[in-house]
Order: C-alpha cells, then sequence, then structure tokens
C-alpha cells in the first residue's frame, strides 16, 4: 500500500528503517524508486535511481549502496557516491568495469548501441566501479538492527536479484521484499537483453510467489503494496502476459513468418511505441519463445527462416 503525502503528489512509504525514495510518476522509466534503510551501525541504499541527482543535497550519509542487478536506470545514482562501497551479484558485475562491458549486457550492436552507449553517459551518469564488491544467493548485509539479504531471482538479467529487508518492531518481526524489476505492471517481464532469459525469469517468478513479506516493492511504477492478496493479484497480471504474448505469437504463425516480421508485428511493445531498442528487444525476446514452442513441436522451422504454427 502507497500512502501520498498532502506536501506533493509523491507517494509516501516508511516503515521502521525502511523509507522509499519514490521517482517521479510513481518510479516511471527513466527514473525509479530507491530503498533506503537506516541502521543502527550503516546506512544503506539498494537501487540509486537517476532522480537522486535532484534531491541530493537531503539525502543521508550512504555507508553501502547494494544494486538489485546492473541496468543503467538501477545504477544512475550511483555516481553521486563514487567513494561509497557498491555491491552487485557476481553475475552481473561485469557491468560495472566498463562502458564496454555494460553495453554487452544489452548486446544491441550498431547503430542502436552506438547511441544507447551516448544515453548511459548522458541520461544515466554511468561512470565504472572496478571496486564493486560481489555478493552472492543468501549473502546478508547486517546495518545494526535491520538487514538485508540478496535472493538471486535471474532472468532479467543474469544476476537480478530480490533483496529482503527484515527487521523487529514492537516484539514482531518485519519483512519488506524488494522485487527489483519484477515490477508487477501490465506490461509484463523483460528478457530481450542479450543477459536475459525467458525460462530464468518463470522459475524466478514461481519462486518469488512464495516468499512471505509484510510489504512487497518496486523499483517502477506499483511502488509498495501491503500484503500477500495484492502482491499475488498483481503477479497474475505481470506474469500473465508471458502466455499472452506465445499465445498471440501461435496466432500469428498460422502463417508462416520470419523473425523479422515477428518483430515488425510487435508482441512485447505497441506498434508505434517509439522506443529505439524496440526492434532488438522483440527479435530477443519472441525467438525465445519459438525456440522451446519448436522444441515442443508447437512451431516447425521451415525454409528461408519461417515459422508456422502446427
Amino acid at each position: 500500500m502507497s500512502h501520498h503525502s498532502s506536501e506533493d503528489s509523491k507517494p509516501h512509504f516508511e516503515q521502521g528503517p525502511v523509507q522509499v525514495l519514490f521517482g517521479e510518476r510513481g518510479g516511471a522509466y527513466p527514473d525509479g524508486n530507491s530503498i533506503l534503510v537506516r541502521g543502527e551501525n550503516e546506512t544503506l541504499l539498494i537501487d540509486p535511481a537517476v532522480g537522486l541527482h535532484e534531491r541530493a543535497e537531503n539525502l543521508p550519509q550512504i555507508d553501502r549502496v547494494i544494486l538489485s542487478h546492473c541496468h543503467e536506470d538501477h545504477i544512475a545514482g550511483l555516481s553521486l557516491f563514487p567513494d561509497t562501497p557498491v555491491h552487485v551479484h557476481t553475475l552481473d558485475r561485469p557491468g560495472l568495469e566498463s562502458l564496454d562491458q555494460m553495453l554487452a549486457i544489452y548486446g544491441y550492436g550498431g547503430p542502436i548501441e552506438a547511441a544507447f552507449r551516448e544515453i548511459l553517459v548522458k541520461t544515466f551518469h554511468y561512470a565504472p566501479r572496478p571496486d564493486a564488491q560481489t555478493y552472492a544467493d543468501g549473502d546478508v548485509f547486517d546495518a545494526g538492527g535491520v538487514t538485508v539479504r540478496a535472493l538471486h531471482a535471474p532472468g532479467h538479467t543474469r544476476g537480478h536479484s530480490c533483496l529482503m529487508v527484515e527487521w523487529s518492531e514492537a516484539g514482531a518481526h518485519r519483512r519488506l521484499l524488494y522485487l527489483g524489476d519484477i515490477e508487477l505492471t501490465g506490461f509484463g517481464p523483460y528478457y530481450g537483453d542479450a543477459w536475459s532469459d525467458l525460462e530464468d525469469f518463470e522459475r524466478s517468478l514461481s519462486w518469488a510467489r512464495d516468499v512471505e513479506a509484510d510489504w512487497y516493492a518496486t523499483f517502477h511504477h506499483i511502488g509498495v503494496l501491503e500484503g500477500r492478496a495484492p502482491f499475488l493479484a498483481r503477479m497474475d497480471i505481470f506474469e500473465g502476459a508471458i502466455a499472452r504474448r506465445e499465445t498471440n505469437l501461435l496466432k500469428f504463425l498460422a502463417e508462416p513468418h520470419t523473425l523479422q516480421e515477428v518483430a515488425d508485428h510487435r508482441f512485447v511493445y505497441r506498434p508505434g511505441d517509439d522506443v529505439s531498442f524496440a526492434e532488438a528487444v522483440e527479435k530477443r525476446s519472441m525467438q525465445q519463445h519459438i525456440d522451446r514452442l519448436v522444441t515442443a513441436g508447437r512451431v516447425r522451422a521451415l525454409a528461408e527462416g519461417r515459422y508456422q504454427a502446427q
């Protein structure tokens, strides 16, 4: 549940040591919702969003930054903390080594990559962090009276992780599960990068459904949900996008089509959406659907790179 402040239009959420720093328009891209965790010994910041640049003077001293994964919008505020220890899952750490390795996560290539390289630096303030430290599934950050536990949930990226924040309050054990880019929107899961994987994402969604928490927080749009019922309802909508894309793909492949024609039809983005990398994302996303449908015998590969449902 998100609470709105009378001072401005942004939501407000603060429970115990946890505060959500909501971005513009509910954390809509390119902004996002960062998580501030104030412990007795350290103050932790999870996923510093680009909007933090405008509120930098009002931030407390940050002792440690934790990243759910290495994507441009989740590290856009990292340049504000050049001397602060930063932690990322082992599998995503290469993205902080250099701009070239960051671009390899997306795998766009060609003119799109050249344009995105500039966007990473100018819009998202990318700066290498070769000093970044790694974490693995189950690792715990103890800030004093509150802990953050890493839970590997790949699919969006190889190292994408959820982060469980836990503390005691009035004799009760409290838990907030930060979902990163399991964002619970109607757009659905994003698995269109070189380091994305559809079936890993599906396994992560199945796992996440069983995780008990008092609150569930997302980086984009949804913000904070209180209790399992609203969380599971949003999960149904989010996860349902995968089946919807596959169903629509099978209908489209009633007639033979190439991957290029599939990408042009748009199954992830809406036709007309002005997204420079849409074609690359459509191709990579829908190729994964096609490959598993071929393996399952529901689609057959024809000559000249065409596919048809059977």
